[in-house]
């Protein structure tokens, strides 16, 4: 260990749609709503994470809440560089120290994103006191992290569903045989809640009350247990709120939608994987991992419609930032390049 190592701290950070993570001596130290709220005239971030998310569907005109990443990707630079800032300093094992520690980063990214994308987020990360900056790709980090043995000569499948994408991918040997990005997670499931409910009680709900809705009484089979559920609503008509009754068998009506894309794309992956991969993924069954993996029977809804068993890995929604937290230990073990540093 060099001098300079001394004053360098390692973390990784699981930039998501919905949620970030940060894992700092794998610990998660920060477990926060991907959001941030804007003082409209002076452009200033007034809160971010749990403090913005509270504020969200609630502010008044010269305050707005945005959330800065996309289909995964970020869509606002200022902002999503300014949460990251924040979140950062939030972090209480560093905040503890004297000095202000140098940071190297390991950032998870969806398969998909482009050249300009990373090159972006990047630099976003060098401007919050990143010495040294790794990106690795969410569905590896997703299978480092939940325990697969990726270095094995052998298949291992693993799907991440997030609040804006779905990656799919086939590893074997340290490395990624084939991935797909699927615009398709957490969000569109709520937009497809939100979209039902309007239609067929005329009422409108928020983003809060979707999310909850979907996981309380969401399912993913048409013959999961039927559970009910009270929400309130403004009725379009009328304008005043509206309280009434649904249950789960109508929610999996509104999501059968992103529902079936989900299982389409996973059904895609297996055709176009070789054969002998193919084999191992049918004996060791599929992973998943992500906030989507809460979602209840999405294991059997995927399982019924592969003929492979599905397995939802401990603690899913970490299982992308604790595998970037692994990424350089096996990096360096292996001395295999899991991570891209140019």
């Amino acid at each position: 260990m060099s001098f300079f190592d001394f004053w360098t701290e390692a973390i990784a950070i699981d930039l998501g749609t919905a949620n970030t993570l940060i894992i700092h001596n794998d610990k998660v130290v920060v477990d926060s709503p991907s959001i941030v709220a804007i003082d409209q005239k002076s452009g200033k971030i007034i809160a971010v994470g749990k403090e913005a998310n509270m504020m969200h569907g609630k502010t008044h005109k010269n305050i707005e809440t945005v959330r800065p990443l996309k289909d995964g990707v970020i869509a606002d630079f200022n902002a999503s560089e300014q949460m990251i800032g924040q979140l950062i300093k939030s972090i209480p094992t560093l905040n503890k120290k004297f000095y202000s520690p140098a940071l190297k980063m390991v950032i998870c990214i969806p398969s998909g994103i482009t050249e300009v994308e990373m090159r972006a987020v990047r630099e976003s990360a060098e401007r919050v006191n990143g010495k040294e900056v790794y990106l690795i790709h969410e569905p590896m980090a997703a299978a480092i992290g939940a325990g697969l043995p990726v270095e094995e000569a052998s298949g291992n499948m693993v799907v991440d569903i997030g609040g804006g994408t779905s990656e799919i991918a086939i590893l074997s040997l340290n490395g990624v045989v084939y991935s797909e990005s699927v615009k398709i997670g957490g969000d569109k499931m709520d937009e497809s809640i939100t979209s039902w409910i309007r239609r067929n009680y005329g009422c409108v709900i928020g983003d809060s009350t979707a999310e909850k809705i979907k996981y309380t009484i969401g399912c993913a089979t048409d013959d999961s247990e039927k559970l009910e559920m009270s929400i309130t609503g403004r009725n379009l008509a009328e304008g005043i709120p509206e309280t009434f009754t649904i249950n789960s068998e109508q929610m999996f009506e509104a999501m059968k939608d992103p529902l079936y894309g989900i299982v389409r794309a996973i059904r895609n992956a297996l055709e176009l994987s070789p054969p002998e991969l193919a084999a191992d993924i049918a004996e060791r069954g599929i992973v998943l991992t992500g906030g989507g993996a809460l979602l209840r029977d999405l294991d059997k809804l995927i399982s019924n419609s592969t003929g492979i068993p599905v397995i939802v890995a401990e603690d899913p929604l970490t299982c992308v930032a604790r595998g970037g937290g692994q990424a350089l230990e096996i990096m360096d073990k292996y001395n295999i390049d899991l991570l891209s540093s140019e």
